[in-house]
């Protein structure tokens, strides 16, 4: 082993990375995903629209009725949208692991190079590299993979269920976009405005806390940037709906 390649391992020994394999990285997040950004979605989207309506100076029912439109209308879209986008990840997964095991089947030798040209390439030395994948394709399902996952990018662990992610992103974005829409099924005029706008940017704090839990971001750059983020929606869609709302 050369100095170099003793730095290296050294360097990666003292770097604390994530747990590849872990549960919580993976699987975990390929739910939490879907559901913390569904409800984002959900949020700012209805948000925008009912402050858009609002700023038209509407009746509450209309306020009431578009809010119930958008919420439905992108809850059903974001459910399946995202049901589609995990369940195209899969079936394409489950064709390159067929593609794969054929090619394993056809030319074992070149498959075998492929994968020690990745590791020497990484920093392995040859041997190393060699013992290595020779070792990996005594299990030749162990090796499958791998090979997807290096060359293709595709991991099973980090794609989750397509269900899960559309039941998940549909009943997220819906509760999001019932947090602006509830104080105009309580009260009315200005007091229902302005509670929509201050539940409405809690929700705003606590979702961009959420997502830096996800990002691994500093959660209140996370919350403060979801909440600016939201108002500056809110606003553009509350003047374009007070310039219709004169015209019309």
């Amino acid at each position: 082993m050369n100095a170099l390649h003793l730095r290296r391992l050294n360097a990666l020994q003292t770097h604390r990375f994530p747990d590849p394999t872990s549960n919580h990285e993976t699987r975990a997040n390929a739910v939490l995903r879907p559901v913390v950004f569904g409800a984002n979605d959900g949020l700012v989207s209805n948000l925008a629209l009912v402050m858009g309506v609002a700023g038209a100076n509407a009746e509450p029912a209309v306020i009431v009725l578009a809010g119930i439109a958008g919420l439905l209308a992108g809850a059903f879209s974001m459910g399946v949208g995202e049901y589609i986008s995990v369940q195209s990840q899969r079936e394409l997964l489950e064709f390159q692991l067929a593609f794969q095991r054929h090619q394993l089947r056809l030319a074992p030798e070149q498959e075998r190079r492929i994968l020690r040209d990745i590791y020497v390439g990484r920093g392995l030395e040859p041997e190393e590299a060699a013992r290595f994948v020779d070792k990996l394709f005594e299990q030749p399902e162990q090796a499958t993979r791998l090979l997807i996952f290096e060359e293709v990018g595709l991991d099973e662990r980090s794609i989750g269920s397509p269900l899960q992610a559309g039941v998940g992103s549909f009943l997220a974005f819906t509760l999001g976009a019932a947090i602006p829409l509830i104080p105009y099924l309580l009260a009315s005029g200005g007091l229902a405005f302005f509670a929509s706008i201050a539940v409405s940017s809690v929700a705003l704090l606590t979702l961009g806390y959420g997502i830096s839990r996800l990002t691994h971001r500093s959660p209140l750059y996370s919350a403060v940037r979801q909440l600016l983020l939201g108002a500056l929606a809110a606003a553009v869609t509350y003047g374009a709906g007070t310039l219709l709302g004169a015209t019309l």
